[in-house]
């Protein structure tokens, strides 16, 4: 996707024009006003606002989703990110390496928001850290994206400079066609909203301030707000679907309100893995969503009222009197083996009010299992489509030789060298059924972007679990015997060897660009930090 949204079908040559006649018109004033270099600073800044960067943003992902609904190998991806820095080294890197950032985005996780982001320190994912910190990150995370746009137009300028110095025509158009061309590194975000921090208004007054500072997706949950857990973990809480639909509308509300009516929501469930609720909603209709809620709910029957405690709440269901089985803390607890049909209750009710996306909270990555609930929603809504967690808390080696030693046994496979219980270990790796696993991770995306309707997958901790192993790898040998040289074979080698911008981290902080500007500002008597004595240089 090209980056001269806001200035189509212009170039560079008309851009400099249009600057130069705005100079003139501002008389001698402007007379030191080079256009050119005016040009050069607008061109590296051409998202000024936030609301700027989710109208793109929201653009780029409403067209990757019909290009999906056409050809489902164009699936899009993301990883999710805690720091600014985090996130421009992975859009540099995929530039790099894949040459653009078409169907590459930016996931924003709530886990590691509360478990990085927070005043409070660590914290587990309970929606307890300040929710300002969610916009903040967001904006934070497109800051870098815009810096690193900067830092690449910075560089094709100086190419453009230094053929024009050699008189090396060609040179020079090639530069100018890269200029024309640059794709930008500010990409879509899917930005995590939990269970919307409080009630329906407290979900609007958020997500406006994260649609402000760029999120053209946000991702809701409905869960319990002041009972929201990890989606991996127990003790999940969820909401009637008045609730859930109450904060769905609030977010479509702020995105109208911004300007942004074709931002993308997508709706979670946990049902899957959820086994309790805190509210019975009332019914008032037969059939109605809350009698279909209530249904799922564990009940006694009630033959008298000698079976009647004080306090109880009964319910008529079916034409007999029962009563919901209620916990010592006040929770309800739905029927087991419930969970299917209360996620395909919940996707095609999020669907019919207001959701884009769906996100299906599963507890291990299996295909089939995410493809029957999918075929089941499509059966009421034939174009639902997923966002999917390709999450870390997955065992992902154990779950997938597991899945094919259970397959080679159903096939009559001989699996008698395998242990079942301990296909983690080393000693399999290199044996057939590890091989096979490894083939059916590394198909898992196209295979369920084919199969199950996933449009999006994401990786909600990889950042953080990656800063984790590099930096375990790189204290045991800096303070081993190694010393210095972990760092030096293990990383700043590396660097060099493979390319990575960052090795140069002065430019990569905008040094360079600051040079530039002082001598913008300054011209011949500007104090230059790129001079022969920068340390830089001996990277050549």
């Amino acid at each position: 996707m090209a980056a001269r949204q806001s200035k189509a079908m212009t170039t560079y040559r008309t851009d400099v024009e249009v600057m130069s006649a705005l100079r003139r018109d501002n008389g001698q004033r402007w007379d030191m006003i080079n256009p050119e270099h005016a040009t050069r600073m607008r061109l590296q800044n051409r998202f000024t606002t936030g609301l700027d960067i989710a109208r793109y943003t929201a653009a780029v992902m409403r067209r990757d989703i019909e290009e999906y609904e056409v050809d489902s190998a164009r699936y899009t991806q993301s990883l999710g990110c805690w720091h600014g820095f985090v996130a421009q080294q992975k859009m540099i890197a995929i530039k790099k390496h894949h040459g653009t950032t078409k169907g590459r985005y930016l996931y924003l996780s709530g886990w590691m928001v509360a478990a990085l982001r927070s005043e409070f320190g660590p914290l587990p994912d309970q929606s307890m850290h300040e929710k300002t910190s969610v916009p903040a990150l967001v904006s934070e995370l497109y800051t870098f994206l815009k810096q690193a746009d900067a830092r690449e137009l910075n560089e094709l300028f100086h190419d453009l400079d230094a053929a024009r110095v050699s008189g090396d025509v060609e040179s020079e158009a090639k530069a100018m066609e890269a200029i024309d061309g640059f794709e930008t590194h500010v990409v879509p975000i899917i930005a995590d909203i939990d269970a919307g921090y409080g009630n329906e208004e407290a979900t609007y007054l958020l997500a406006k301030k994260m649609i402000e500072a760029g999120a053209c997706c946000i991702q809701i949950e409905n869960q319990v707000s002041d009972a929201k857990q990890c989606g991996h973990q127990d003790g999940k809480v969820t909401v009637p679907h008045e609730d859930f639909v109450a904060k769905i509308q609030a977010v479509r509300y702020a995105f109208i309100e911004l300007g942004v009516p074709e931002g993308v929501i997508v709706a979670r469930t946990d049902s899957l893995g959820a086994g309790l609720t805190q509210k019975i909603p009332v019914s008032t209709a037969p059939g109605d969503l809350a009698s279909q809620y209530n249904s799922f709910l564990d009940t006694e029957p009630i033959d008298s009222l000698d079976d009647v405690s004080e306090g109880d709440l009964l319910l008529k269901q079916d034409g007999a009197l029962v009563r919901p089985v209620r916990l010592s803390n006040g929770l309800y607890r739905f029927k087991p083996d419930t969970g299917f049909d209360r996620v395909v209750l919940d996707c095609v009710t999020s669907l019919r009010h207001g959701a884009d996306l769906l996100w299906i909270e599963t507890e291990k990555p299996h295909v089939g299992q995410i493809k029957a609930m999918v075929d089941a929603v499509r059966e009421q809504v034939p174009d639902a489509k997923l966002v999917y967690n390709n999450s870390p808390s997955f065992n992902w080696t154990l779950n997938f030789r597991q899945q094919v030693y259970d397959a080679w046994l159903d096939e009559g496979k001989d699996v008698t060298e395998y242990d079942r219980d301990e296909l983690m270990s080393a000693d399999y790796d290199d044996m057939p059924l590890s091989v096979e696993a490894d083939a059916r991770i590394r198909s898992f995306q196209a295979d369920a972007a084919r199969d199950a309707g996933i449009f999006h997958h994401l990786i909600t901790l990889p950042t953080y679990h990656t800063t984790a192993l590099s930096t375990d790898n790189l204290a045991r040998g800096y303070f081993g015997k190694e010393g210095m040289l972990a760092y030096v074979s293990g990383v700043q080698r590396e660097e060099i060897r493979q390319g990575i911008a960052c090795v140069k981290h002065q430019n990569m902080a905008g040094s360079g660009i600051g040079d530039d500007h002082k001598e913008y500002f300054s011209g011949d008597r500007a104090l230059l930090a790129s001079g022969q004595e920068n340390t830089m240089h001996q990277f050549g």
